[in-house]
């Protein structure tokens, strides 16, 4: 996932501050770094990307606690808790401290709450959002990471150690003294630190690092579960989560990762778009061969029709006229309609006038009422016919096929 990654100063920040930052096209290796203003960072130009604002170690402090029970991540007394459970803890007023806690934390069990100055971190927050740079997320430098680590960075001359353990994150100073102060480290502790500072670290540790530019260690910190944006900095959290959801798209989009996927979504579509074709064709011909079907049978039972044009109502046509030249009658016949509903209507009613053509029988003079015509609609449809009022008229037809 492509993103600029913003390093917070220790500082109070303002306009004309330098904030150092790395640009990653893939979210797994620098493309470019530097420091500028915040209203001169560069913007990454792949679709989707976002802004991490990395909080450097130096302003967070690390603190472990047990959630009480009823209490996790979504709980509107979550701040409350922390306050009370870290007040002994703490240096600085709780009030004017930001909490954030850990990714994934549960109710009744251990959890590591980071904390630092809420004002410096709101302010730095809202320099980047009045330049256009607004945050998508904030990540630490460090966090406790069950794969313990020594990290030497900084210059010669004020050169820090970091150790980075499952029971938190310990600065020191880089010097033969802090070596009292470390926590125990396995024997097989990785040690990684900047080249500026790389040869100071084998000289204190007896160990040859491995060498990390400060930009490795950024992009690395990115990709961090954390997000310190909880509590009175997560009003925005709706706009945060868009945001999200458009680098996971812009990802999902350009990132050479996701290339197989991207393929594998083209040719599902088009081998959709095949067998909706194929169907389509099919559907056509068992329809045109069910047509060819029926003006061969109406050909063949009557030879003297020479163009088909609709063949089942030429089909019907030619039957009524065998019928009428037979003398035979059919249910559309106004005969075969009078006989059915003389049968159908109440005893002894009238019929004022008849109207009747081409298959429609028009009754007035009946007065039926409601109840009257109801059992009389019933009535001819048991017989095959649709019998309706409209108006003081009787409208009686054959239903299909009569």
């Amino acid at each position: 996932m492509s993103a600029l990654i913003v390093v917070l100063p220790q500082a109070p920040a303002g306009p004309s501050t330098e904030f150092a930052y790395v640009v990653t096209n893939d979210g797994e290796h620098a493309a470019r770094h530097g420091t500028a203003r915040a209203s001169v960072l560069p913007v990454p130009a792949q679709a989707g990307s976002e802004t991490v604002a990395v909080v450097p170690i130096a302003k967070l402090s690390w603190h472990r606690v047990d959630l009480p029970r009823g209490v996790g991540p979504r709980s509107p007394r979550l701040r409350a808790v922390l306050e009370g459970l870290l007040e002994e803890r703490l240096l600085d007023e709780p009030e004017t401290l930001h909490f954030a806690l850990q990714p994934q934390a549960r109710a009744e069990a251990p959890a590591w709450v980071a904390t630092c100055e809420r004002e410096w971190l709101r302010n730095a927050l809202q320099v980047l959002e009045a330049a256009g740079r607004p945050a998508t997320r904030i990540v630490p430098e460090f966090a406790p990471h069950a794969q313990a680590a020594l990290y030497a960075m900084g210059d010669p001359d004020d050169a820090v150690l970091v150790a980075v353990t499952p029971d938190g994150v310990t600065p020191l100073p880089l010097g033969a003294a802090a070596l009292a102060l470390l926590p125990s480290l396995p024997a097989d502790t990785a040690v990684i630190s900047e080249p500026a500072v790389a040869q100071v670290a084998e000289q204190v540790l007896q160990h040859a690092p491995v060498l990390q530019q400060a930009s490795e260690r950024w992009v690395r910190a990115a990709q961090s579960g954390w997000d310190l944006a909880q509590f009175d900095l997560s009003s925005s959290g709706g706009a945060r989560t868009m945001k999200k959801i458009g680098a996971l798209w812009g990802d999902v989009v350009a990132s050479p990762q996701w290339r197989p996927a991207r393929w594998g979504v083209l040719l599902l579509v088009v081998l959709n778009l095949v067998g909706l074709n194929a169907w389509a064709w099919r559907e056509r011909a068992v329809l045109e061969g069910k047509r060819d079907a029926m003006r061969r049978v109406l050909t063949q039972a009557f030879p003297n029709v020479k163009v088909v044009v609709d063949a089942p109502v030429q089909m019907e046509r030619e039957v009524a006229g065998l019928r009428q030249a037979a003398g035979a009658t059919s249910g559309r016949d106004l005969e075969a309609m009078l006989a059915a509903l003389a049968a159908s209507l109440p005893p002894q009613r009238a019929i004022g006038a008849l109207d009747y053509a081409n298959g429609e029988l028009r009754v007035r003079g009946l007065a039926l009422a409601a109840e009257d015509v109801r059992n009389v609609a019933a009535a001819m449809k048991a017989r095959g016919y649709n019998a309706a009022l409209s108006g003081d008229v009787l409208v009686v037809t054959a239903e299909d096929g009569a």
